[in-house]
């Protein structure tokens, strides 16, 4: 396969590519994509109309590009979280029914937990979770909840080259947390994403007692209900895990 001046190939060119989209941003102009992607701006528009013309990409008139029906057909059609979405929605459904709020369920994917499905109402609280966005591990309940029911080599590993950007939470601090959490059966954050929420996660576990997914709640920091909160939600993800089983 053909490698560019700086050696990077064309698969290499088009995942830069297609990866500049910024989360919640649908659109953006040619000039902006290639600067995000780090390509020269003839390279990205000559990618664009290629992509463009098996309907990857979508390029609109006056230079604004954005990702085509296709891509989202094949993303949805092959996902590899479609089985735990589908396992999961009747029992986040039904969580939302009760609380009437924000009900989210993420996988581990690096150091972040990335979301793959979120559910919310009108009137519920502000939540950051968006499906396809991520959030890192040490800020996010749906993050701990996972890292904390992870084998204690990968947890070594994430621990090893731990590093808050702000430098507010030291690894210390971080592995405080996960052990907060294995211990509990539960990871909780207040006020940490926004002031006026309280995150609370719950791990899906698989037959090795490994997280596979976490399934949580973004809920008012005034509601202090872990009573009722944690064990609906833990039944919740034991419901998830059999049907992953059954499946």
């Amino acid at each position: 396969m053909a490698n560019s001046a700086s050696g990077d190939s064309v698969v290499d060119r088009i995942v830069r590519l297609l990866s500049a989209f910024p989360e919640d941003v649908s659109a953006l102009q040619l000039s902006e994509l290639a600067e995000r992607s780090g390509l020269p701006l003839t390279t990205a528009h000559r990618l664009v109309r290629q992509l463009a013309d098996h309907g990857l990409l979508d390029a609109a008139p006056g230079g604004l590009v954005r990702p085509g029906l296709r891509l989202w057909e094949l993303v949805n059609r092959t996902a590899p979280t479609l089985a735990l979405r589908q396992a999961a929605m009747p029992f986040m459904e039904d969580i939302q029914q009760v609380l009437n709020q924000n009900v989210n369920l993420a996988v581990l994917d690096g150091w972040d937990a990335l979301f793959v499905e979120r559910l919310s109402r009108r009137g519920s609280v502000a939540n950051r979770a968006r499906v396809a966005g991520r959030m890192p591990v040490h800020t996010s309940s749906a993050g701990l909840a996972l890292m904390a029911h992870q084998d204690r080599q990968l947890q070594g590993n994430y621990l090893d080259q731990f590093a808050d950007p702000d430098g507010k939470v030291t690894t210390d601090a971080v592995r405080v947390l996960l052990s907060e959490t294995f211990h509990q059966g539960f990871a909780q954050l207040k006020g940490v994403v926004d002031p006026d929420t309280w995150g609370i996660a719950v791990p899906v576990l698989d037959a090795r007692q490994r997280a596979v997914a976490s399934l949580g709640v973004v809920v008012p920091l005034r509601e202090m209900r872990l009573q009722a909160l944690v064990p609906a939600l833990q039944t919740a993800a034991r419901g998830i895990a059999r049907r992953l089983n059954d499946s």
